[in-house]
């Protein structure tokens, strides 16, 4: 049983480090504010699958290696992540029997909800408003929520996680 658990534990922890290599990934000036949050996105796929292994503690953690890797004030992402994965907790048993497209409606709104925090934290900080697009993230995030949902799912059957 703990070969199982460490599996699964290091299964999740790869799959938010690749999310986080996304979030650094190299893009052109013009995709910029298109990137979607993917570690929020992960964070929510598995706290959906697994809302007693992954939870708040887990979107706290992984908004600050997002804040340190990204150079934003520490505790920008990692205050937006820990509400954004406790509105998923609260809403899980309902968010995993959602057909596709309301599934990724709801998970838009968990993205758009991270984002406005993290407005209220850069306008409480800096005293600037981002440009409107700034909220293209999570839009594109909504559209490619069924198949980040294909592809975790498929990585959890595949190493067994649970």
């Amino acid at each position: 049983m703990a070969g199982v658990r460490a599996r699964s534990v290091f299964t999740i922890a790869v799959t938010i480090a690749i999310a986080l290599m996304l979030t650094i990934y190299p893009l052109p000036d013009w995709a910029q504010p298109y990137r979607p949050q993917w570690p929020l996105m992960v964070l929510a796929y598995w706290s959906m699958a697994l809302p007693l292994r992954v939870g708040v503690f887990a979107g706290w953690v992984t908004g600050l290696l997002t804040d340190v890797i990204t150079g934003a004030l520490l505790g920008h992402h990692a205050l937006g992540y820990a509400l954004a994965i406790y509105v998923v907790l609260a809403v899980h048993r309902r968010l995993r029997l959602y057909p596709w497209w309301q599934q990724a409606a709801a998970v838009g709104g968990v993205l758009g909800l991270e984002r406005l925090v993290s407005f209220l934290v850069i306008g409480a900080t800096t005293g600037e408003a981002p440009t409107w697009q700034y909220w293209l993230s999570p839009l594109v995030g909504t559209l490619l929520w069924p198949w980040a949902f294909v592809i975790l799912r498929d990585v959890r059957r595949k190493f067994r996680v649970r």
